[in-house]
């Protein structure tokens, strides 16, 4: 069976889902064959070999964690040169886009983005796209050269397939561009306790109709209440009641939860394309005639300040 190279996101070593979600689907076309690269290698090739990673391939230099982008795809083109893999797979954030873009034009082959399935086909892999805002799904493969496939962060479950992760040291030749852009500083995240925006299973926004940021509060115990991840409306985010960093939409961040709850949004095309491909979508809306509610699963006519304390209030007595 051929190798699928794998781009593995990672903390300090700390594997992120979305590399877990890509080896579940790397399984469906080949072996996966894992790239990690900076520190941490040893202690992530336990958790990449146990979701299915049958080889981890490391490297560990300044010039990562120094350096903007080039280094890492010198780094996949070396592990590309090395194993002439099937399909190389990278997780579907900002950065991962440009990695995936820069290899696939130094290899010849063609890119896919954002997918949100992959199968296995007679010609090669087969990738799966909601377009158009959402409203159409394509399913698409590469017809020339090897296919570098993003994928969108939840789109499938990670399953667990013990493989051996035998790791193995990457010999990486930096080229002239490597060092042509420096990271002189960084400033760490505040902490919310809440997971990732692109990466939570459950997501509960808020827009216009929450009226201020002094009733933020009221979206984000609910999804504290379900252990999920806060994101808001451009026209939130535009007044001034909740941090671009937490935009849902076009121009903002694109989600695909397991649930999506949207409280006093009415459902703007800008809006719907960052979030129409959520597994569950439920609304909160006193306008019944809210373009939201064309797209929902469940949706309560009705007033969210009255709703979403109730809600939040059943959760907890049902949580226990």
């Amino acid at each position: 069976m051929a190798e699928v190279l794998v781009y593995v996101d990672h903390v300090d070593g700390a594997v992120r889902k979305p590399t877990l979600e890509l080896l579940t689907l790397a399984r469906r076309i080949g072996e996966p064959v894992a790239v990690h690269l900076g520190a941490g290698a040893d202690e992530a090739a336990k958790v990449l070999g146990e979701h299915g990673a049958v080889k981890v391939l490391t490297a560990d230099a300044a010039e990562f964690a120094d350096y903007l982008v080039v280094p890492k795809v010198d780094a996949l083109q070396a592990a590309y040169d090395a194993v002439q893999p099937a399909a190389v797979l990278v997780p579907s954030s900002a950065e991962g886009k440009e990695i995936a873009a820069r290899l696939a034009l130094r290899i010849g082959g063609g890119l896919i983005t954002d997918a949100v399935d992959l199968e296995a086909g007679d010609e090669g892999p087969v990738a799966t796209q909601s377009v158009f805002a959402a409203s159409y799904s394509t399913k698409s493969r590469v017809t020339k050269g090897t296919p570098v496939i993003t994928v969108k962060p939840n789109s499938a479950a990670p399953e667990a397939a013990p493989a051996a992760g035998t790791v193995e040291q990457l010999s990486v030749t930096f080229g002239e561009l490597a060092t042509g852009t420096k990271v002189v500083s960084r400033t760490p995240r505040e902490s919310t306790g809440r997971p990732e925006l692109t990466e939570a299973a459950i997501v509960v926004s808020g827009g216009r109709g929450v009226n201020g940021a002094e009733n933020f509060p009221l979206i984000e115990a609910l999804a504290d209440s379900l252990g999920g991840a806060v994101g808001a409306s451009r026209a939130a985010v535009d007044a001034g009641w909740y941090p671009h960093t937490n935009q849902v939409g076009q121009t903002g961040k694109s989600v695909s939860p397991q649930l999506y709850i949207a409280a006093g949004i009415s459902g703007a095309i800008q809006h719907r394309a960052g979030m129409q491909t959520s597994k569950t979508i439920v609304a909160i809306n006193k306008d019944e005639e809210a373009p939201i509610f064309e797209l929902v699963d469940y949706g309560v006519v009705g007033d969210l300040f009255e709703v979403v304390p109730q809600l939040t209030d059943e959760i907890k007595t049902r949580k226990g």
